[in-house]
């Protein structure tokens, strides 16, 4: 639980796979359509292909389906790698996405390293990205491609002691 909203993140499970690729569908879709990257089959087919089980957590909020996210190491050097970070339409602008972002990023600086992601160019979702700290790495014309560094000592965390 986190703030003022009811939900939690649990471990996927394999069953969750069809339900994550169709909502990374919808959600997806505009931006892909405006970029001319949508098919159909291949948005779903891409994230069956790369959906990792030991990486990948589902969102819920009041026990409902509301999301999902990948939080694993990345592949090449230190530091995470936050995938797949999709809401329910219904599940948007209330302020979940901030919450869930921020307890994967506190668990991030707890381990003191980078965070990265790679974002569609044009979508909403950078702006989230940007109020959390993350900078520009580097672009092309489809992806947008970011970095965190991990906040040490951050005045959020108490310093200990009463």
């Amino acid at each position: 639980m986190h703030g003022e909203t009811n939900w939690l993140i649990r471990p996927a499970r394999a069953e969750d796979v069809e339900t994550v690729a169709e909502l990374k569908a919808v959600v997806m879709r505009d931006d892909l359509v405006r970029l001319g990257r949508y098919d159909d089959h291949r948005v779903r087919q891409r994230l069956r292909d790369d959906f990792r089980l030991a990486h990948t957590s589902v969102i819920e909020v009041a026990g409902a389906f509301a999301g999902c996210v990948a939080f694993g190491p990345y592949e090449h050097g230190p530091g995470r790698y936050l995938e797949h970070f999709y809401l329910a339409p219904e599940a948007q602008g209330q302020g979940l996405g901030t919450a869930v972002l921020r307890a994967l990023l506190d668990r991030a600086d707890a381990e003191g390293v980078p965070v990265r992601l790679t974002v569609v160019q044009g979508s909403a979702a950078r702006r989230l990205y940007e109020r959390a700290g993350f900078r520009l790495e580097s672009e092309d014309p489809i992806d947008v491609r970011m970095v965190r560094e991990p906040e040490l000592g951050s005045s959020r965390r108490p310093a200990g002691g009463s």
